[in-house]
């Protein structure tokens, strides 16, 4: 899930950088708040926030996983205390 979550976030900063270079630097400010250090554009900058989408993608999924697995047994261990049948997945 990690590794899915830093590649998501990845891919979607290169089609954002792409995107920003097709219309003219629109969130050209909101990249330098988002990646701190980040300088628009040059090759460093460009791999520095490539690095850190992944590393933002990695941290939330590292966060979300083992949150969202928690909640769902909980959810059926109550629901099975209650004799409801709940679908796995």
């Amino acid at each position: 899930a990690a590794l899915a979550g830093g590649s998501f976030l990845s891919i979607s900063y290169v089609l954002c950088i792409v995107g920003d270079l097709v219309l003219g630097h629109a969130m050209f400010r909101a990249w330098m708040a988002f990646f701190p250090g980040f300088i628009w554009l040059t090759w460093s900058s460009f791999l520095f926030g490539l690095v850190q989408a992944f590393l933002y993608g990695v941290y939330a999924a590292l966060v979300f996983v083992p949150l969202y697995n928690f909640f769902r047994n909980r959810v059926r261990q109550t629901n099975s205390e209650k004799g409801v049948s709940t679908p796995r997945r």
